[in-house]
């Protein structure tokens, strides 16, 4: 297949890409703007490879979208880009609706032209897998169910009302001009690579440059996390095997309190980097508290079953060996740059 995915330079559509390159046969297209949060040295193990191809374009950017669609003929459109961190789009979220929303909207447009014009053979086979997120769903209490597949949108940030946005028009497109789509809603993903803004790798290097360990209110939000290889390998099993017009949560069943997740990276960084040999206190004595973010969530949980029974997928790290995993690849990766 050809596989054209937006976002390709961000975390998980890297990931993505790195994933396809290196497990399947297929090409892949990467189509990203290349924004502060876009890494392509995360894709520096296959930029080379024949099958690898990118293109700097804006998602908002419709004519040049058509443009791609028109050279490279993808089979299948794996929708990655949006901008997603939570307390950007409490500070200022037009860049949330302009990306998640009207890029969605400029996306969904292009492939159904493009799709609408397929030969009969090819035309049953493409998809469009729009990639978001558990949290539109709201939020849960600490003793409510997890999240299933029909539980009722309640997005409570900015971003998560973008994403939940750029759902709802996906399945639009599905019930109005029979689109082929599937929509995919993932739990908290960590791992290599993530940008230091999100809470995992904030909290190793803050740690590891003795700077303060911030704590939104008591620590005591949950999440279930999933280890970000785990998740590319579910997408692409979604793409392959899902069914269209269905959605699929994918998750791991890691519930953590963030203050757990915050302790146990201080006690990994004492046996990798000693406090003894760097100018800081204990790990663990950085953290502090602070005012909770507007709108907090208490509690995120997918109930996972549906992939785990239809398509027999399943994650293959726990969450102690792909935080062990992540911390690994901080450090080295740290140490290396502040090597004399």
């Amino acid at each position: 297949m050809k596989i054209l995915i937006t976002g390709g330079a961000g975390f998980i559509g890297s990931a993505l890409i790195r994933y396809i390159i290196n497990h399947a046969q297929d090409s892949v297209i990467n189509v990203d703007k290349l924004t502060y949060a876009s890494n392509l040295q995360s894709l520096d193990s296959v930029k080379h490879n024949s099958r690898y191809f990118f293109e700097q374009v804006d998602i908002c950017d419709k004519s040049k979208l058509i443009h791609i669609f028109d050279q490279y003929k993808p089979d299948v459109v794996i929708h990655l880009a949006a901008e997603s961190h939570v307390d950007n789009s409490i500070s200022n979220a037009d860049q949330f609706i302009q990306t998640n929303i009207i890029g969605t909207y400029h996306l969904l447009e292009v492939s159904r032209e493009y799709w609408s014009k397929l030969d009969n053979y090819r035309k049953p086979l493409f998809r469009f897998h729009h990639v978001s997120t558990d949290e539109v769903y709201g939020d849960l209490g600490y003793s409510d169910p997890p999240f299933t597949e029909s539980s009722p949108y309640v997005p409570s940030s900015p971003y998560s009302a973008t994403k939940a946005s750029s759902d709802h028009l996906v399945r639009a497109w599905f019930r109005t001009y029979g689109l082929p789509v599937i929509i995919t809603h993932s739990s908290n993903n960590y791992g290599p690579f993530q940008h230091k803004e999100k809470l995992i790798p904030k909290m190793i290097l803050n740690a590891l440059e003795g700077k303060s360990l911030p704590i939104y209110g008591n620590g005591m939000q949950i999440r279930d996390w999933l280890f970000v290889d785990d998740h590319v390998s579910a997408l692409y099993e979604v793409v392959t095997k899902g069914k269209v017009g269905e959605a699929y949560n994918i998750g791991s069943n890691n519930e953590k309190y963030n203050i757990e997740i915050v302790k146990l990276i201080c006690e990994y960084l004492e046996e990798l980097v000693p406090t003894k040999k760097r100018a800081v206190k204990k790990y663990e004595d950085l953290i502090t508290y602070i005012a909770d973010r507007l709108g907090h969530d208490i509690r995120y949980s997918v109930d996972a079953s549906k992939i785990f029974n239809e398509l027999s997928w399943r994650p293959k790290e726990s969450f102690e060996s792909g935080l062990q995993k992540t911390v690994d690849w901080y450090v080295k990766n740290w140490q290396n740059k502040n090597r004399p």
